[in-house]
């Protein structure tokens, strides 16, 4: 019988990292503020999350200044992108029992 679970990603497992990629698919660069409010959760824990994204290669930083003010966004890599989207089809053969 065929392992359905083999393929499942273990970075996307928690929550927050796979609203993280969610969002990151479908927007170019996405500030931490906006990150933060979306998903409602601390800065430290965010942060935490995004570093371990970031440790796999999967989120890219940039930090920058807009006036005075620091300013922090992320993009999902290629390297993201693909793993998360290989992660959503071991997900949907899971579910369809494939």
């Amino acid at each position: 019988m065929k392992n359905l679970i083999a393929d499942i990603n273990k970075s996307f497992e928690n929550r927050v990292r796979l609203g993280i990629m969610s969002i990151l698919m479908v927007h170019d660069w996405v500030d931490f503020g906006d990150l933060k409010e979306t998903l409602n959760v601390t800065d430290g824990n965010l942060a935490s999350h995004i570093t371990a994204l970031e440790k796999e290669k999967y989120v890219q930083v940039k930090k920058a200044f807009i006036g005075k003010r620091p300013n922090t966004s992320f993009q999902a890599t290629a390297e993201g992108k693909q793993a998360f989207q290989e992660h959503l089809n071991a997900l949907e053969a899971l579910i369809k029992g494939m």
